[in-house]
C-alpha cells in the first residue's frame, strides 16, 4: 500500500512540477516552497519517510531541469525559423521587437510565409510530444487546432519586454513562450 501511494505521490509530484516548470510563473521560489510544504506535511503524518520526500523533491527538479531545457530547445527552433524566414539577426529582430513593432510588421510580405513555417513547426513539436508519450491523441488534436490561431495571434501582437522578457504581449498573456505549449515544453 506504501508503495502504491509513494508512486502516486512521486508521478503527481513530477508531473505538477514539469507542468508548473513549463508555464511562466511570477516566482519560482514560491512554487517549490509550497511542493515542499506539501512534501513536509506527507513526512508529518507519516505518509512517506524523509527520504522519500528528498528522493520526490530530487526528482521533481531533475525534471524541472529538463522542461526548461526543453523549451529553450523549443524556443530556439522557432527563433532559427522566424530570422531565417525573415533574413534578419535574432539580434535586430529582438531590437525591433523592443521598439514595438509587431512580427507581422517586421515580416512583411513574408507575413504568411512566417506563419506556416511557424504552424508546421509548432505541429512537429506536437507531434514529437505525442510520440513520446509526453501528450494523448485527444491533446494533439486539441493542440493542433488552436495552432494555427495561436501563431497569428503572436505574429500580429505587438509583444511587451517586460522583466519576463521574450515572448509577453501587451494586452494579453499568451505564456511563457507565446507559441510553446505547456504541454509540449
Amino acid at each position: 500500500m506504501k508503495k502504491r501511494l509513494l508512486a502516486t505521490v512521486t508521478a503527481v509530484a513530477i508531473g505538477l512540477t514539469v507542468s508548473a516548470t513549463s508555464v511562466a510563473s511570477a516566482d519560482d521560489r514560491k512554487g517549490m516552497e509550497k511542493f515542499s510544504s506539501i512534501l513536509s506535511s506527507l513526512v508529518s503524518n507519516g505518509t512517506i519517510t524523509q527520504s522519500q520526500a528528498d528522493a520526490i523533491t530530487k526528482a521533481a527538479q531533475e525534471a524541472a531541469e529538463l522542461a526548461k531545457g526543453a523549451m529553450k530547445e523549443n524556443r530556439a527552433k522557432l527563433d532559427s525559423i522566424i530570422t531565417s524566414t525573415l533574413g534578419i539577426s535574432l539580434e535586430s529582430l529582438k531590437t525591433r521587437l523592443k521598439a514595438g513593432e509587431s512580427l507581422a510588421a517586421i515580416a512583411g510580405d513574408k507575413k504568411d510565409a512566417l506563419i506556416a513555417a511557424l504552424i508546421a513547426e509548432l505541429n512537429k513539436q506536437i507531434e514529437a510530444a505525442l510520440s513520446a508519450g509526453k501528450i494523448t491523441a485527444n491533446q494533439a488534436t486539441s493542440l493542433k487546432a488552436k495552432t494555427a490561431e495561436r501563431v497569428t495571434k503572436m505574429v500580429n501582437n505587438v509583444k511587451d519586454f517586460d522583466k519576463k522578457g521574450y515572448g509577453h504581449s501587451k494586452g494579453q498573456k499568451l505564456g511563457r513562450s507565446s507559441l510553446t505549449s505547456s504541454k509540449i515544453a
